[in-house]
């Protein structure tokens, strides 16, 4: 009798453990960051700038295009080629520095909030799609979680 006890016991302590487990990654969203594409319009052969806006959930925050450790991800957006547009290389906004409340010496480089990253490009007359994909790491007060990458299109209207 005593050892079926024990049994149901470590049986249901199990089942706790697991259904705390998945509370807890439930509690975690499956990205940290929204994008919401709008389209936009450029002079046709001229230089001019894209702008994709991001939104970092509230409580989190992702390391900056230049964060301050090698041991971090940087948020890097990346392009894919697209017929009719060149584009130049991505520019981040500056971070916002951020230390732990139990390593106040450390300054981290992060973003928080919203922040856009602007596109310098050329495109040819007509309509555009240019697709890619924004890789980020997220971190909480307590925890870094694993990259994610995030999918981006935006449509071009060039004049």
């Amino acid at each position: 009798m005593i050892r079926a006890l024990a049994a149901a016991a470590l049986l249901c302590s199990g089942f706790a453990s697991a259904q705390m487990d998945l509370s807890a990654s439930a509690a975690r969203p499956k990205q940290y960051i929204s994008y919401v594409s709008e389209e936009q319009t450029v002079a046709a052969g001229k230089k001019s700038t894209l702008e994709l806006r991001f939104q970092v959930v509230n409580g989190f925050h992702v390391n900056s295009h230049t964060p301050k450790s090698e041991l971090l991800i940087p948020t890097a957006l990346k392009l894919d080629p697209a017929p009719g547009i060149k584009n130049d290389v991505p520019e981040y906004p500056a971070g916002t520095s951020y230390s732990f409340s139990f390593q106040p010496d450390e300054k981290l480089d992060v973003y928080t909030g919203g922040f856009a990253i602007k596109v310098p490009v050329v495109a040819a007359a007509g309509d555009h799609t240019v697709k890619g994909v924004l890789r980020y790491q997220a971190c909480d007060h307590a925890a870094c979680y694993p990259p994610k990458s995030l999918p981006v299109e935006i449509a071009v209207t060039a004049k």
